[in-house]
């Protein structure tokens, strides 16, 4: 039996329920970097500079606002938090090595572009003498603008580049600003040469270039040599051939390579950048003038808390990540004789994921548990004439306090296959195949009971559970703000924000608004991996909360308007003077706004309702105050939120 399990089982056998039960069963501290609890009132609370903010406080606090759930809680002070974080680890690994290099973390907008967001680290960046990074020429027309304050913030530009993009980044260095162009390939090296002739600039430029090191994880394909970007090895040795024709050897400045996204195995990164540093020796023993060794992202975030070699975790932490990294740069050019480099690093997932926190609420449940239940419509008598599917039910439903559990669940299934296969031939009728369904998920139901906490049965157990799992459908969209769980498996902590001091009695799964059957999560942070079920507790008539925690990387870029549902409401929030205060509130879309975005006309929309309203009054089907009535109700819909408004409890 799992930790989990054993936390679970021990709590049903006792009167009392404790929030640090709850802590456990959701393991908040193993994911939660210090920055979520379960605090003493049964809720989740934010550590925010120092202070405890609790999540259900600022949820009611913003409802009474007229800011309703579904809403995404930006923690600006996690955030900030999180960099200095990455800075104190990188100062203190260059203080163990003697370091003498400088480290420069660049963020890269990518991420989570969110003016908010790119903002706040532009600004905490500045004193931590952290940069930004842009990938197309929508982004760096944004940092070009958003690093104005200050010309010595390090700006890198990635991703494909054609003349427009590659002018703009020449003309920024000749406003001042510290920009370098990362050649993706020998083209723009072409592009690049061209417009610092056009403008009378001497550019600083970059090479990014593919390593031998695989990476690890869901992204692993983004290193080594089938990578989509960067120069072979070859190509980076024509860069530095036309570069010395020409006599700007000296503007290489930058050599980059990218391992992948969330490197889960630190083994990768040691070999990456090991193999980075020796190209970067032996260049600048060619002639090149390199100043700066960027290492790309790579740094994990750890979902599940288990600091395990997995897509979701990680097997190492971020002091290791930066000493890994000094270490291995440092060994590579004290061997050669070569200066200690700047220290690079977009490690946007790292910086960005722990700072959001989605909060929606429970509209209601469905599931085996009603099913099974005696009600109307279904006779449970016993009759002679019962089908034998029936019979065999009932017979395995009797053996559900006895010692044969297992024999029990497998004759249930097999009866309940027989009864449906009966259906179809039309030997049992409705009403049986319906009892032969509540009978099915009685025996089910009792099996897991008598089940747990036996580890004979463990197999069987994890099918009950997720068999017998009801599901709650949840306010929001999984596929605008959470797209990685649907997408790619990705795995969120979640859990209730409340009630943590009463005992869990439910296992559910989570189903979205959308009317799209991949619309659910069934997969979530367990002790020992991942689980199909999720504890929770039951519905009661009132608002029930759950968070979704780290969804601060890539889920609000990737969002999409699957159902027409839009951006949630975000508020951003800043701890001052001990209490939590709200910087901004950012409306979520109303359905105006996405059908615009589809290039639907709304306007347009509300004159064919006019008509149609008006041809109904004449043909006397509805009278000229419910028409008046349909508009209104029409137009406060098209300039209303696209999720669910409550006027009362979860129900």
């Amino acid at each position: 039996m799992s930790r989990t399990e054993h936390t679970v089982a021990s709590a049903e056998t006792r009167d009392d329920w404790s929030t640090a039960d709850a802590g456990a069963l959701y393991r908040v501290d193993a994911w939660g970097g210090g920055w979520f609890r379960v605090n003493d009132n049964g809720h989740v609370s934010a550590v925010c500079a120092g202070v405890e903010v609790d999540l259900v406080d600022v949820v009611e606090g913003l409802r009474a606002r007229g800011v309703g759930t579904p809403v995404l809680l930006r923690l600006t002070d996690i955030l900030d938090a999180r960099l200095r974080q990455l800075r104190n680890a990188f100062d203190g690994a260059m203080r163990e090595n003697g370091y003498r290099g400088a480290y420069r973390g660049v963020y890269p907008i990518k991420v989570n572009q969110q003016h908010h967001v790119v903002s706040e680290i532009a600004a905490v960046g500045r004193e931590l003498g952290f940069g930004l990074e842009a990938g197309s020429k929508p982004e760096l027309l944004a940092v070009i603008a958003m690093t104005s304050s200050d010309d010595d913030q390090l700006i890198i530009c990635n991703g494909f580049k054609d003349e427009r993009y590659i002018d703009m980044a020449v003309l920024a260095a000749k406003l001042g600003r510290s920009i370098v162009p990362v050649v993706e390939n020998l083209d723009e090296l072409r592009l690049i040469l061209q417009a610092g002739e056009r403008y009378g600039v001497r550019p600083d430029i970059g090479v990014r270039v593919k390593l031998s090191s695989k990476g690890a994880g869901r992204w692993k394909d983004s290193a080594g040599t089938r990578s989509k970007f960067g120069l072979f090895v070859s190509e980076a040795m024509e860069v530095i051939h036309v570069l010395r024709e020409r006599g700007m050897l000296d503007c290489l400045k930058l050599l980059h390579c990218h391992v992948g996204s969330q490197i889960q195995d630190i083994s990768r990164i040691k070999d990456s950048v090991a193999e980075l540093a020796h190209i970067y020796v032996e260049m600048s023993r060619l002639g090149a003038g390199l100043e700066l060794l960027d290492v790309g992202g790579g740094l994990g975030v750890d979902y599940r808390g288990e600091q395990v070699n997995d897509e979701s975790s990680m097997n190492y932490t971020l002091e290791e990540f930066a000493s890994d990294v000094v270490y291995r740069i440092t060994s590579a050019c004290d061997e050669a004789g070569v200066e200690h480099p700047a220290i690079v690093t977009e490690c946007g997932r790292a910086m960005v994921a722990y700072s959001s926190v989605l909060v929606f609420d429970i509209l209601g449940a469905t599931g085996p548990a009603r099913a099974e239940r005696p009600g109307a419509g279904v006779d449970e008598t016993p009759r002679d004439e019962d089908p034998q599917p029936i019979r065999d039910l009932r017979e395995a439903l009797s053996m559900t306090d006895g010692a044969r559990l297992d024999e029990s669940y497998h004759d249930a299934k097999n009866a309940l296959a027989d009864a449906i296969s009966s259906f179809r031939l039309g030997y049992i009728s409705l009403e049986q195949r319906a009892l032969a369904e509540r009978l099915y998920w009685r025996v089910c139901r009792r099996l897991r009971e008598s089940m747990r906490g036996d580890d004979d049965y463990a197999q069987e157990l994890t099918e009950l559970d997720e068999s017998l799992a009801e599901v709650y459908f949840a306010n929001f969209s999984l596929f605008q703000s959470m797209p990685d769980a649907w997408a790619i498996d990705q795995l969120f902590p979640i859990m209730p924000l409340h009630r943590l001091n009463e005992r869990p009695t439910r296992r559910v799964i989570i189903g979205d608004l959308t009317c799209d059957s991949d619309g659910r999560i069934d997969r979530f942070i367990g002790e020992d991996g991942p689980t199909g079920v999720l504890d929770v507790h039951e519905l009661r008539d009132e608002a029930y909360y759950m968070g979704a925690f780290l969804v601060g990387a890539y889920q609000e870029t990737l969002g999409d308007l699957h159902n027409l549902f839009g951006d949630v409401h975000a508020v951003h929030l800043r701890v001052e003077d001990g209490r939590w205060s709200i910087e901004e509130i950012v409306r979520g879309d109303t359905s105006a706004e996405v059908l615009e975005y589809l290039q639907h006309q709304p306007k347009a929309f509300q004159s064919r309702m006019a008509r149609d309203c008006d041809k109904a009054v004449r043909a006397s089907r509805m009278t000229a105050g419910e028409a008046g009535a349909l508009m209104k109700f029409y137009e406060s819909s098209l300039s209303g939120y696209t999720y669910f408004e409550h006027t009362g409890g979860a129900g």
